[in-house]
């Protein structure tokens, strides 16, 4: 089965919302063994909503929308919808009560408007919205399918799984099994250098290399009856890159480089402290994302100016004269600074010149130096990164904790 996922909402064209419906509803699909060919946007346009029906179902027999189910005049997708589909439609009562119930139970009054969200054809499969005012529908005509969804994810999302999903398993052809390594250290075109026979000889498992702030990631997907036999499926190749891109790998799956940094802290029961300049208290608040990490975690501290460096971390004014804030030796004292005075195993620390301003020909926008103290042995880093403010704080940190990780490994 061919499907295509649209979303509907000028709000989305206009980029106010970020459409985050597709994302999971594709992902869902897959799952499901259900390829979905083609995304689309439109707006809250009779005209144009009713053109991408048709375009729609011209290439595919599912078609899945979300948004454009509320009570107000621009809120279409129902009804071109059975337009489309040649449908007349009439007050569903069951419905009708949910949504008053809904009103009553908030203590709010329902307005007329909200009446037309019970109307639906006399066959179609109705789909109850627990979280919300917006039941969905799904309308199965000439072996063309509609499914329509709210546009809030946390009323999508519940529909989906809830109602959508039981509803397509009868057209599952197989499924596809897919896992995510995440690479850092090495770019996009470097780590796929490294496995270049694979991508080049692939078949069935695929694997597909998509680049990200900082990092990477090697998605592998198998076709497959079961997910058992894509797992096995993948599992030669997953190795095989494992065993080309080694410590490079630091995760897979939703695995995030502080999750696995902070999990390996907690379980060789070290203990962690930070003192940043340029990053400005970004290394800190990344690594406490980490459930649980206050088991490792003791400080952080952002010590911007020469004066606070010499009065939290112990760095001396004559380094700083020396060697200016923006230098190796400043930020191998800050990582010291901050191990001792925490009683920390670890204690880690950046400075650097993140701009817009302030660099020189000798210390330009983008330099940074990070230091790292374990146990008394310290080493630092120079790094060097191009970009937006932002940017470099981020790309900075991010090395930073591999540059940990890695030392832990």
């Amino acid at each position: 089965m061919k499907a295509e996922i649209l979303a509907i909402g000028t709000e989305i064209l206009l980029g106010d919302i970020v459409n985050t419906n597709s994302q999971y509803i594709a992902k869902r699909l897959a799952d499901l063994g259900i390829l979905v060919y083609h995304q689309s946007v439109v707006g809250d346009n009779p005209e144009r909503l009713l053109e991408a029906y048709r375009l729609a179902f011209s290439r595919v027999d599912l078609v899945i929308t979300s948004g454009g189910l509320g009570p107000t005049k621009d809120d279409l997708t129902k009804e071109i919808a059975f337009e489309y589909f040649g449908k007349q439609s009439v007050v569903d009562k069951a419905s009708l009560k949910i949504i008053e119930k809904y009103f009553e139970d908030s203590g709010r009054t329902m307005g007329e408007s909200n009446k037309k969200q019970a109307y639906f054809p006399v066959d179609a499969v109705i789909l109850p919205n627990n979280n919300g005012t917006a039941p969905g529908c799904i309308i199965e005509e000439n072996k063309k399918i509609i499914a329509l969804l709210p546009g809030p994810p946390w009323e999508m999302k519940p529909m989906f799984e809830e109602a959508v999903v039981p509803y397509l398993q009868k057209f599952a052809q197989g499924v596809l099994v897919s896992k995510v390594l995440r690479v850092i250290g090495v770019g996009e075109s470097t780590a796929a250098e490294m496995i270049e026979d694979i991508l080049d000889n692939q078949t069935n498992p695929t694997v597909a290399p998509y680049a990200k702030a900082g990092e990477m990631t090697f998605r592998i997907t198998a076709k497959a009856n079961t997910q058992e036999e894509g797992i096995r499926l993948m599992k030669p190749m997953e190795d095989e890159i494992r065993s080309r891109l080694g410590s490079n790998i630091y995760g897979e799956g939703n695995e995030t480089l502080e999750s696995v940094l902070g999990e390996m802290l907690v379980n060789k029961r070290l203990t962690i402290s930070t003192a940043e300049s340029c990053t400005g208290g970004m290394v800190a608040a990344t690594i406490i994302n980490y459930p649980g990490i206050s088991k490792a975690f003791v400080e952080g501290a952002v010590t911007y100016t020469n004066e606070a460096k010499i009065k939290r971390l112990g760095v001396k004014k004559e380094t700083l004269d020396k060697y200016g804030a923006v230098s190796s030796e400043v930020a191998a004292e800050m990582a010291q600074g901050i191990a001792d005075t925490s009683g920390t195993n670890i204690g880690i620390s950046t400075t650097g010149t993140a701009g817009p301003d302030g660099g020189s020909e000798e210390k330009p926008v983008g330099l940074v130096y990070v230091g790292l103290c374990i146990n008394g042995e310290v080493k630092t880093k120079r790094l060097k990164f191009s970009g937006n403010r932002q940017n470099i704080r981020e790309r900075a940190t991010m090395q930073l904790l591999d540059w940990v990780r890695r030392e832990l490994l």
